[in-house]
């Protein structure tokens, strides 16, 4: 009795099997988590230390330089850039994929801790802050016509951003536009030099006035009493009147030489929401949590948050990312729906049965639900991936079922009872469903045990398809025979649309052998037609355009950019605000932000926040591209727009970014060199934007003491340091107490008193003799040109490129270009590299290349397993070049890209096709006997017999990914890629399979004519 007999003769046993595989599936698809993708952990860190009033250059040498020498040792580092600045050093560490963040923060505060005492006096400690490298989740704005930014500001740094701190798996909650509270203490220059002040007196003068004190308590010997010395200065009157002179009974106070206000730490971002002042929460999610879980969280929140606001303050939601999330897994789940509703449709025109529909039908929710609890037992979450290759084994779990049908269909037809008919086609289809089943689920084992992003990303969905087709081959041999036992018999055969269809299908098979002979006879002709398709793939390989993944409409367009390099935040905030009325103007828009100084005073970022993707029929991409036209003509500013990146573990930024970097070379000389490759970068005709982040245009004063005359005034170079640091830098002094907060005490002389080299030549330093000498006798000052920031690319000075491609360029074509430009461009000692997007497509780029030929390998191997020869496995896969040279022309054409979805659909498609001959070869092997070792006959009569089963398995597939193609709305871009190149493949591939695997089979086959059936 063979295997399958079993469940003919105990139906009970293969029901309960399946129900087994069902009441599993369904208890894992309660407890499985929804998330866009699967989880993957994508660290950053970054460091930030504050060094108030510092050049960019001072900076680097005394701050930056230490501290990434001794970060540099931790472990988990894919790269490191610092970007140094006026008064602040940024070190990012972005850190290999899934290296625990946690171990990693740990390890740097620890190096960072070790390093602080070689920081020169006044630097603030550094701030270390782990996150993702991704943009954030959930923008909430507050704003109010009553109430000034810093009063918003304080409310939400004390209440909003603890309260949504609190969520689990917030990393942190950025404030835009921040402005909390300082004691600013507006100094007046010639009014200190008239009392015979300066700014140290100043300085001195606040830091003994406003101390706090740990007095203790007063303790007898049965009562203590706890003390508190009021030893601080808690407000503007405090301060208004802290004493820095007293001299004949005349006392200088605070009011005398400044004004003294409660205002802001900074005023060097604003925030517009909607046209208005705004003060915006941008909350981002840990690099292990899910975002969608950690929206809905906030959201729960947001009422009680609402409720306490104070009068006049309102609350909205900006911008949430996972719409796009949401959206896209609902579009996925429709698709879903759609394809099997399709399938069914296929399978019906095929049978013509409702009562044979029913047998392959029900192997659909059994294998996807049954797929599910192997998904728990990985640890796999329902997301847009596992829903995809849900979406793919709807067509290829009915084949196995389908091919147990059919062959049924062809015994009843003999004349044979159901059962018996049941009995034979179970043991004919055996070893072909268990050789189609191993197949496929074997050509994404190499998916599933890459490497890098692409595996991660992809491990999911390999195993989840491959889980499937298994589930659908056990149903396949255990619950489709006894099926077909109970349901199938010579009434069904007689029904009028079973006649029809078999009539239609008879022709068909007729007109098939006819040319099948032809080919078989002329079958000299194929090798060269072969070669030919074979060149012509190699050829196409190579000419097709490559990108990372397809761009997708995320509902938002993102808005970047910089003033002059001499320009501020209120010159960027005078054009932006035209920037986001021309945005708002667009039907398609619902909301602005508009972040004027975000990192620096030249530079802002905005979101144009788009309707839903059901409200509007232009796409993110088209908004962009109109938005680009409309201000192309705009003074004042450079602009361009992004979308946010399509893979997760990519930081925001123009999609290509090449990083140079020299050992030994000036800044000078980068600069140079840097905008040589941004201009060949240009007259490529590549790209619509492309910027150098090194621009050596920010104008610089170089105040030089004439150290002669210092000597002779008796002014030491300290002293005339401390008056710039005062009178111009925005560092603070010290702290003082506001409801149960510190804030800083700022001095600084008001603009009108800074705004000029004439204003500082006439600050005034006190001699160590007492005499009041101005500036200018004693420093010199010239004006230069130097770079706004210095950056550096692990540890190496750097500049970098970085761009937006044209329409249809993709970013692998950009990189060569770019290649060339900077070998023809850069000295030897000179060298290249990659950050964000870029990095990724470097890193990941060509990974499936390697993988589509190891599944070829294993395939090979397993067939070779199956058919006990290693030349059967040859015949099946000659059909995978040719399946895939099909799928390369609508790619070639420029109709996609070769990007991952791309890539894992043509590694599907070498198991897809690979079913065809696997059904054709095992036949033809068995019908060697029959046809006493004519194996021209055999490959002919097995061709035409399983011609049926091939093209609905094909038409199930094919039209079954229908919906992929025609998929609108959130992540539609990714679903078209991998259903083109499916449809494409598999139609062209079928083609071929059923006139060039039998050809192939009449050189190539071995001897089975004596072999026991």
């Amino acid at each position: 009795m063979k295997f399958t007999d079993l469940f003919i003769r105990r139906p009970v046993l293969a029901v309960v099997l399946s129900l087994v595989l069902l009441v599993l599936g369904l208890k894992a698809f309660t407890e499985l988590q929804v998330r866009q993708y699967p989880e993957i952990e994508t660290g950053v860190i970054t460091v930030t230390t504050v060094y108030p009033g510092a050049s960019a250059q001072s900076v680097q040498g005394y701050v930056t330089q230490p501290l990434q020498a001794q970060i540099a040792q931790a472990e988990g580092i894919d790269y490191m850039t610092s970007k140094s600045t006026l008064g602040q050093s940024l070190i990012t560490v972005n850190l290999k994929l899934d290296f625990p963040t946690d171990q990693a923060l740990t390890e740097i505060l620890s190096l960072v801790q070790q390093v602080k005492y070689r920081l020169p006096a006044g630097t603030q400690d550094p701030s270390i802050v782990k996150s993702t490298s991704q943009s954030p989740i959930l923008y909430v704005s507050f704003e109010s016509d009553t109430l000034k930014a810093e009063q918003i500001s304080d409310y939400v740094s004390r209440v909003v951003k603890p309260t949504f701190s609190t969520v689990d798996g917030v990393s942190k909650v950025d404030i835009l536009g921040k402005s909390d509270f300082a004691m600013r203490i507006w100094l007046k220059p010639n009014q200190l030099a008239v009392y015979g002040l300066t700014a140290i007196d100043v300085q001195n003068a606040i830091k003994t006035s406003n101390t706090v004190s740990a007095a203790g308590k007063v303790k007898s010997n049965f009562i203590e009493v706890d003390i508190n010395a009021h030893t601080d200065a808690a407000t503007v009157e405090d301060f208004k009147n802290i004493a820095l002179k007293a001299k004949d009974g005349q006392i200088v106070h605070m009011k005398d030489i400044a004004t003294v206000e409660l205002g802001a730490a900074t005023y060097n971002e604003q925030v517009m929401f909607n046209g208005n002042h705004a003060i915006v929460t941008a909350i981002s999610n840990t690099s292990t949590s899910n975002p969608i879980s950690v929206v809905e969280d906030t959201y729960k929140l947001l009422p009680s948050v609402e409720d306490s606001l104070p009068p006049g303050i309102n609350a909205n939601v900006i911008y949430d990312s996972t719409k796009f999330i949401n959206s896209s897994i609902d579009e996925v789940t429709k698709t879903l729906a759609e394809a099997a509703l399709i399938v069914i449709i296929v399978i019906f025109a095929f049978l013509g049965s409702m009562r044979a529909m029913l047998i392959p039908l029900i192997t659909i929710p059994l294998s996807l639900i049954g797929s599910m609890f192997f998904m728990m037992a990985l640890g796999f979450s329902i997301n847009l991936l596992t829903l995809l290759a849900m979406v793919l084994a709807i067509s290829l779990v009915v084949d196995d079922a389908i091919v147990v049908v059919e062959n049924t269909f062809r015994h009843l037809e003999t004349g044979a009872s159901p059962t018996e008919a049941a009995i034979k086609s179970a043991r004919e289809i055996c070893g072909p469903v268990i050789a189609m089943t191993i197949t496929l689920a074997a050509v994404y084992a190499p998916i599933g045990f890459m490497g890098g992003l692409t595996g991660k990303l992809f491990t999911e969905f390999a195993f989840t398809l491959a889980g499937s087709v298994l589930i659908s081959g056990f149903i396949a041999l255990t619950l489709t025979p006894m099926m077909t036992s109970k349901m199938l018999n010579k009434q069904v055969l007689e029904g009028k649309m079973v006649k029809k269809i078999d009539h239609v299908i008879e022709k068909l098979v007729n007109r098939y052998v006819r040319v099948l002979t032809v080919v078989i006879d002329n079958r000299k002709l194929v090798w060269p037609l072969v070669a030919t398709f074979l060149i012509s793939l190699v050829f196409m390989f190579t000419h097709t355009s490559n990108e990372l993944a397809p761009q997708e409409d995320q509902g938002v367009v993102i808005m970047m950019g910089n003033g002059p390099q001499q320009g501020n935040t209120d010159y960027l905030a005078h054009f932006t605000e035209s920037l986001s009325n021309k945005m708002m103007d667009y039907p398609e828009t619902n909301m602005t932000l508009m972040v004027n100084g975000y990192n620096d005073d030249q530079t802002f970022f905005g979101l144009g926040v788009l309707k839903d993707w059901d409200e509007r029929d232009a796409t993110a991409q088209d908004i962009m591209g109109r938005f680009t036209k409309d201000t192309a003509t705009d003074p004042g500013l450079q602009l361009f727009t992004i979308s946010p990146p399509d893979l997760p573990g990519t930081a925001q930024g123009l999609p290509f970014q090449m990083v140079i970097k020299t050992p030994t070379g000036s800044y000078q000389d980068l600069y140079q060199y840097a905008e040589k490759l941004k201009e060949y970068a240009l007259s490529s005709g590549k790209f619509i934007y492309v910027q150098n982040d090194l621009k050596f245009a920010k104008p610089q004063l170089e105040i030089t003491i004439n150290r002669d005359k210092a000597a002779l005034m008796n002014v030491n170079a300290q002293d005339v340091g401390n008056v710039l640091t005062r009178y111009i830098s925005e560092g603070f002094i010290n702290y003082f107490a506001l409801d149960q907060r510190s804030y800083q005490v700022i001095t600084q002389v008001s603009r009108d008193d800074r705004s000029s080299v004439d204003d500082i030549n006439q600050y005034y330093v006190r001699s160590n003799n007492g005499d009041m000498v101005p500036l200018s006798a004693l420093v010199d000052i010239t004006e230069s040109v130097q770079p706004s920031s210095v950056d550096q690319f692990q540890q190496l000075n750097s500049a970098t490129i970085e761009g937006k491609m044209m329409p249809g360029i993709s970013v692998g074509e950009a990189y060569e270009v770019m290649l060339k430009g900077a070998d023809e461009i850069l000295p030897k000692s000179y060298s290249v590299d990659s950050s964000g997007q870029l990095r990724q497509f470097v890193e990941e780029g060509s990974s499936l290349i390697g993988t589509f030929f190891l599944a070829l390998i294993i395939i090979y191997l397993v067939l070779a397993a199956q058919f006990e020869s290693f030349r059967d496995p040859l015949i099946v896969l000659t059909s995978v070049p040719l399946s895939i040279f099909g799928a390369m022309i609508p790619l070639y054409l420029g109709l996609d890209t070769l990007n991952i979805y791309t890539e894992v659909g043509l590694v599907t498609l070498i198991g897809l096709i690979s079913k065809h001959g696997i059904l054709i070869v095992e036949f033809a092997n068995q019908l060697q006997k029959e046809c006493n070792g004519d194996k021209r006959q055999a490959a002919i009569k097995a061709a035409s017999e399983r011609l049926r089963p091939i093209l609905m398995t094909t038409a199930a597939m094919v039209i079954g990914v229908v919906p992929l193609l025609t998929a609108a709305g959130a992540g539609a871009q990714s679903r078209f890629a991998i259903g083109l190149v499916i449809t494409v493949g598999m139609s062209i591939g079928t083609l071929f399979t059923l006139f060039v695997v039998p050809t192939i089979y009449t050189f190539l086959a071995e001897d089975h004519s004596k072999e026991e059936l």
